[in-house]
């Protein structure tokens, strides 16, 4: 039987139950400072400013942000290394970067008390997952340039947690260090959960013993099927973390533990904004489109209107009074578009899920036939399901989920147990092997 955690109201900051009218005023004053940061710190952002005809003075209230130009990760890969940071180098206390996969990584600084804030932020977002001062939090996210391990450790410790430093990789270790150190929280890559529970079966362990009473999942998107699976599966709470390195990194936002109906934006630290993603016009909240950030606080990579590429919706807060967004369905910049259908891998995953016989780990991978292109879902068989004719019953399933649900045709193909790449980090869901042009 999984715990309330709900946090009494007397440990929360202030801020996060504060009026509407607080939080926008707050804004509105933190706005203006941030502007005004990047115009006269940054050159790229006095350029961009001077460019789109628009000064830190324009800014009056919070609708006028609208009229600013937006930051793209290409803009902070074109500065590589350092050319986005808006103080000396020698006050940047840490810097992080992304993997670079795809180019040049986008390399982004902080100040110490950007590091101080990020701390907070993030032991705040434990808080309201239900971790509480004293808690051992076992922190299975990747350590060094990647944000997710540092941020979440800083956090915790800011909280009062006893950390457990694991990183990923090496996941029957994990197990032994669940078992023998009994942690009460665990912070890591919902795909990886998956792989740290096959762990736990293969080694005989009921999960469901573990002392773990909330995961703390973020770094992807994961769907509320998966939720429910690994809280079945474990017996404990498990709830959404959200950040992204050019914004800060984990913490940006977080699912309340009391109603996970949502992720709540820290609204003092970041303002949010949902636009089309084709005319960059900005939504109402409610509609779907794609989240942008602007840093309120930060100081030593200010990021006004950062276009994160991730769908979601924004809504009304529940269990604080700073809105919500929905958990993200996909990015714009990984849909698949397969003959006119727009399809997301979380999509999928949600299908895979559904299927009896079938594991929750799979890959997505995309051909040319001719001027078509096709997609091959591959998928794994759980132990009870191994035989050949169980497998190609449980493929044929699949595929018709998949058909009648997304309205794509698919090819499945289901692999024997542990047939399917594990992650240790961030699930690597699409493989595209179309022919180029």
């Amino acid at each position: 039987m999984m715990l309330d955690l709900t946090p009494p109201k007397e440990i929360l900051d202030p801020i996060e139950i504060a009026s509407r009218d607080e939080i926008a005023a707050l804004q509105l004053e933190r706005l203006k400072w941030s502007l005004r940061h990047a115009y006269d710190n940054a050159p790229v952002y006095r350029a961009k400013f001077d460019a789109a005809g628009v000064h830190p003075d324009d800014l009056t209230s919070l609708t006028d942000l609208a009229r600013f130009p937006f930051t793209t990760k290409q803009d902070l890969r074109d500065a590589y290394p350092f050319g986005m940071f808006a103080v000396p180098r020698d006050r940047i206390a840490r810097i992080h970067a992304s993997s670079g996969t795809t180019g040049k990584p986008t390399v982004v600084g902080y100040t110490q008390g950007d590091v101080d804030r990020w701390a907070d932020i993030v032991a705040r977002s434990i808080r309201a997952s239900g971790g509480r001062q004293g808690d051992i939090a076992h922190v299975a996210y990747g350590y060094g340039l990647f944000t997710g391990g540092l941020g979440a450790h800083y956090g915790a410790e800011k909280l009062g947690c006893t950390v457990v430093p694991v990183s990923g990789g090496m996941t029957e270790r994990q197990v032994t260090l669940i078992t023998d150190f009994r942690p009460d929280i665990i912070m890591v890559t919902p795909s990886y959960m998956l792989s740290i529970l096959d762990a736990f079966r293969a080694q005989g362990i009921d999960p469901r013993e573990s002392s773990l009473k909330v995961g703390i999942f973020g770094a992807e998107p994961w769907t509320n099927a998966m939720r429910l699976e690994i809280e079945a599966a474990f017996d404990m709470h498990a709830v959404d973390i959200y950040g992204l390195s050019e914004v800060m990194g984990p913490g940006v936002a977080q699912e309340c533990v009391e109603t996970k109906d949502g992720l709540h934006i820290w609204e003092d630290h970041f303002y949010p904004e949902v636009i089309d993603p084709e005319t960059g016009e900005v939504l109402p909240d409610g509609e779907m489109g794609e989240l942008v950030f602007t840093t309120l606080t930060k100081e030593g990579l200010p990021v006004v209107r950062y276009r994160t590429r991730d769908l979601t919706r924004l809504h009304p807060g529940t269990a604080r009074s700073m809105r919500r967004m929905e958990k993200i369905t996909g990015r714009s910049d990984d849909m698949m578009i397969l003959r006119g259908v727009n399809v997301f891998p979380t999509q999928i995953e949600e299908q895979v899920l559904k299927c009896a016989g079938l594991a929750p780990h799979f890959q997505i991978e995309l051909r040319s036939e001719g001027r078509m292109d096709t997609m091959i879902v591959h998928a794994e068989a759980t132990a009870t399901h191994a035989a050949p004719e169980a497998r190609a019953a449980a493929g044929r399933d699949l595929a018709e989920h998949i058909k009648s649900v997304i309205g794509v045709t698919a090819t499945v193909e289901v692999h024997e147990p542990s047939g399917v790449a594990r992650s240790e980090g961030k699930a690597r869901r699409v493989v595209d092997n179309r022919e180029p042009g």
